[in-house]
């Protein structure tokens, strides 16, 4: 008789334990509990939704040094080269001038005037610096060359754009030529943003390590 009551309330409590197992409410959003399988994966940098920093921490110390060397350079020439004078560096193939570029990179629009001139063409380019850094807010992580590539250019960028807010115009002083030929004068921020368009070409091509598209 004890046996078969002990058995009996032994059934009866495994019964309702599956019983109340089965009634528990599931994990999810109506219910308030976390869904760890639904929140396992990380954010991937580069989806909708996601953040991930502008250049990393080596772009920014790239970006850093170019603005840097930019400027020194330039307060370099300004103080040292007078207005449209020359020092040879290499005879017959480099030397250091300083000319005021009002135009765009390499001097282009630098002949041509009209009004409001400065003040356009520096809007234009903060425009273009802000462009730049929504795209690369968009890179992942892992892309790499891309993130170097865009750290120079926004180097370049910041470095022309400082002087044209502070003097309303770029100074160029790097003078390469060929007998007669001179190519158009430039600078660090020029020279910078030139290698990192390339980079970024580079890595379009496919010599960058790319993160995976997949969504």
């Amino acid at each position: 008789m004890d046996d078969t009551r002990t058995t009996g309330q032994g059934d009866g409590s495994t019964s309702d334990v599956q019983c109340s197992i089965s009634h528990a409410p599931s994990a999810g959003p109506e219910t308030g509990i976390p869904n760890l399988a639904a929140t396992s994966e990380a954010p991937v940098a580069g989806r909708p939704g996601t953040s991930a920093p502008l250049v990393g921490r080596l772009g920014f110390w790239i970006a850093l040094a170019i603005v840097f060397s930019d400027q020194a350079t330039k307060a370099i020439v300004r103080a040292r080269v007078p207005l449209h004078d020359d020092v040879a560096v290499i005879q017959g193939l480099l030397a250091l001038t300083h000319v005021k570029n009002t135009g765009a990179a390499f001097g282009l629009l630098n002949g041509i005037e009209f009004p409001l001139k400065s003040p356009l063409i520096a809007i234009v380019a903060a425009l273009a610096l802000v462009a730049i850094a929504a795209y690369a807010a968009r890179l992942a992580p892992a892309q790499k060359m891309a993130r170097i590539g865009l750290a120079l250019i926004l180097g370049g960028a910041i470095g022309n754009l400082v002087d044209r807010i502070a003097f309303g115009y770029v100074l160029d002083f790097v003078d390469v030529y060929w007998r007669s030929y001179h190519f158009w004068a430039f600078n660090v921020a020029d020279s910078a943003i030139t290698i990192g368009v390339s980079v970024m070409v580079l890595d379009v091509l496919g010599f960058g390590s790319h993160a995976s598209k997949t969504p």
